[in-house]
């Protein structure tokens, strides 16, 4: 799975002209399931995001985690992250897990989330979703599930 991380003041998503999640201080985590991810994969990618190192402390540092701040998050499904653009001006995404896999998966993740502790809120599988975000630092963070066992 891949998770783009941004450390937001807040953020929302609206589907059809109504918000339907938004967080305040905290993160937007844009998910994409990839081909061959399993449940693991998700749960990993989660405990990841909910310990990075991401926030102020103090002194200034990035050195407090979602876990550490109490923060929350808003989970939004973007399978352009499987954008593959090699060759071409067209970008491919045939490397993005099937829909149903990638619901599954983007749902597990987002409970994988709650069950650490975290307040989530998410986007709309599958939907038109217009995003909007503040994002703090700018702070933005790639992960990739398949980068560290």
């Amino acid at each position: 799975m891949r998770a783009l991380v941004q450390r937001v003041s807040e953020a929302s998503v609206t589907v059809d002209g109504d918000v339907i999640g938004r967080t305040g201080p905290g993160l937007l985590i844009l998910v994409c399931a990839m081909q061959g991810d399993q449940d693991a994969a998700a749960d990993r990618l989660a405990a990841r995001v909910a310990k990075l190192r991401i926030f102020r402390d103090d002194e200034g540092r990035m050195n407090r985690s979602l876990l550490d701040t109490g923060g929350s998050a808003l989970v939004v499904s973007q399978f352009t992250l499987a954008a593959d653009t090699r060759t071409g001006n067209r970008p491919g995404f045939s490397s993005a897990a099937a829909p149903e896999d990638g619901r599954r998966l983007y749902e597990r993740f987002a409970q994988a989330l709650r069950d650490l502790g975290t307040r989530v809120e998410t986007g709309s599988f599958g939907a038109d979703m217009k995003v909007a975000l503040v994002n703090d630092g700018p702070v933005t963070i790639w992960l990739d599930s398949a980068d560290r066992a």
